[in-house]
């Protein structure tokens, strides 16, 4: 009897453990999406003098070393707005992850 007891709490602690670490990735994964889109966005608004078409050359350029593709890259008067998405995931089930960030210049009142 003790085996039985035994074998179901080991299978309870594997499965936490899984979860747990499955739930790590995820969030890990969501983090570099954001850093990704913010990253996009501070390039962007950085050679915002430029040119709207060569700041968003730049953006794409930032997203595509880390590994997102750039969706939009947008203008709002002086600010850079920029959507990234991941790669699908590597969990199915799961739908790809989506981030947007908005940066402009320091100097004005938002």
């Amino acid at each position: 009897m003790a085996t039985v007891w035994t074998a179901m709490a080991v299978a309870a602690v594997t499965g936490v453990a899984v979860l747990g670490f499955w739930l790590g990735t995820v969030v890990i994964a969501r983090h570099h999406v954001e850093s990704a889109a913010d990253l996009g966005a501070l390039a962007a608004a950085s050679h915002a003098s430029e040119g709207p078409d060569r700041a968003c050359d730049r953006a794409r350029w930032v997203t595509d070393r880390m590994g997102v593709t750039l969706l939009t890259c947008r203008w709002q008067r002086l600010d850079a707005l920029i959507e990234v998405e991941a790669p699908s995931s590597t969990f199915p089930g799961l739908p790809g992850l989506s981030a947007h960030a908005r940066a402009g210049p320091t100097d004005q009142p938002p």
